[in-house]
């Protein structure tokens, strides 16, 4: 925000009078300032304003946004917006929103991903899916694969024929490793770690095997 703002000439005063000219927003010299250095954050209405005013995107004055509301300002789309298009109540996709847990079904999950212009990964982490992801994938890998397509893609905005290839194979390269190791978590141990450090750093190497097949 600051190089933005640098860049045209302006000092903080400046971008003050223009949220109020342009946009009718009441915001002091010293609230741009406190912006800048990280000691607060505008919220939807005045980012986008401020966007306008620094002659940029919404998505140009943020970090790499992790979570839905992030997704959603990037891109310049209020909740309600957001909302109509993925097929929701405005309220109901705020309480998800809020909470960091997404609820859609399959059909909605899908025009999420395709509204913010998600990638896999980005969607798994926006919609705070990703231990619920581990716990499947171990359990795909562990047992019989096909039992958890359908859950898998409930999960994840993809083909369910390209999910399918996926944890077939992520199945038989694990499996395979077991066969030649006696361990896909931890070199020289006999045991599957189940759980510690262990056992999260086994669900890590699942999900990284996934997403390289996937190759998302």
């Amino acid at each position: 925000m600051r190089r933005l703002r640098e860049a045209l000439g302006m000092a903080p005063g400046h971008v003050s009078y223009g949220l109020y000219a342009q946009y009718g927003l009441r915001v002091s010299p010293e609230t741009v300032s406190s912006w800048e250095q990280g000691f607060g954050t505008p919220d939807s209405r005045e980012l986008t304003a401020l966007a306008g005013v620094l002659w940029c995107s919404p998505g140009d004055l943020m970090a790499a946004a992790a979570t839905l509301r992030e997704h959603r300002m990037a891109r310049g789309l209020s909740p309600e917006d957001l909302a109509r298009r993925v097929g929701l109540d405005a309220s109901a996709y705020l309480r998800m929103e809020e909470s960091g847990r997404w609820r859609g079904n399959e059909r909605q999950s899908e025009a999420l991903a395709q509204a913010l212009n998600l990638s896999l990964r980005e969607y798994v982490t926006a919609t705070g899916q990703h231990e619920d992801l581990a716990e499947l994938l171990r359990s795909a890998v562990t047992t019989r694969w096909q039992a958890y397509v359908r859950p898998a893609s409930k999960l994840l905005p993809l083909p369910r024929h390209h999910l399918q290839d996926v944890l077939e194979q992520l199945h038989t390269d694990y499996q395979g490793r077991m066969v030649s190791t006696m361990s896909w978590g931890s070199s020289g141990s006999t045991t599957e770690p189940t759980a510690g450090d262990a056992g999260r750093e086994f669900l890590e190497r699942i999900v990284d095997h996934f997403w390289a097949l996937a190759q998302v």
